[in-house]
């Protein structure tokens, strides 16, 4: 429903200038991990236009770049993603803002919200950042934003809404592990390319 998606990306994008996330960045510019994941996103979000096979989901991506950025920096660079992808799919402008909502807005939000959550009710311990936020807050994020879209989406020529949902359920876990994997070896080797990560908040104190 366009006007669904133009509301929460408005009110997105407004929440996140009011914040002026690049008050805080170091050097002016992102880490370029998370430059590096930014420019892959249109190709991620672009998958199944770019192989022509309906049943392959886009793969969302954008936990990760919140987890490296925080969420107002995040939602913000998501704009050019969803940019990139209306050319480089040949996407409608209706169908770029859907893929800015569902595939950015939306993960990004929920998995914020699942991040606190987690802070607030569990132990501030690595394994919780990483299997927690990296992981499992990822997947409920991803899979939840694609569950609600499909509900208020035609599913593609040749599926039926009930394969549409499973195929989203299934790349959400995909997107997690990814997700998952990186933040496990971020954390391990270099914990600065995570705004959302703190030594003094998820180390054990001795």
């Amino acid at each position: 429903m366009p006007w669904l998606d133009l509301l929460l990306a408005t009110a997105a994008l407004a929440a996140a200038l009011a914040l002026k996330p690049w008050r805080a960045l170091a050097g002016g510019v992102p880490p370029w991990p998370a430059l590096a994941w930014w420019a892959l996103m249109p190709v991620l979000w672009s998958a199944d236009r770019l192989s022509a096979i309906p049943v392959l989901q886009p793969l969302a991506g954008s936990c990760l770049l919140m987890l490296m950025l925080g969420w107002p920096l995040a939602v913000l660079m998501l704009v050019p993603v969803a940019a990139v992808t209306w050319l480089l799919g040949g996407l409608a402008p209706a169908e770029a803002l859907d893929r800015f909502v569902w595939l950015g807005v939306v993960p990004v939000t929920l998995a914020m919200l699942i991040g606190a959550a987690l802070r607030r009710w569990l132990p501030n311990h690595l394994f919780i950042y990483i299997l927690g936020r990296g992981f499992f807050a990822t997947a409920l994020a991803v899979a939840a934003a694609g569950a609600m879209a499909s509900l208020l989406q035609t599913a593609p020529v040749g599926l039926s809404g009930d394969d549409l949902l499973l195929a989203r359920w299934l790349f959400a876990w995909g997107d997690a592990f990814i997700t998952g994997m990186l933040v496990a070896i971020f954390v391990a080797f270099r914990p600065q390319w995570l705004a959302t990560y703190a030594d003094r908040i998820y180390l054990p104190r001795g």
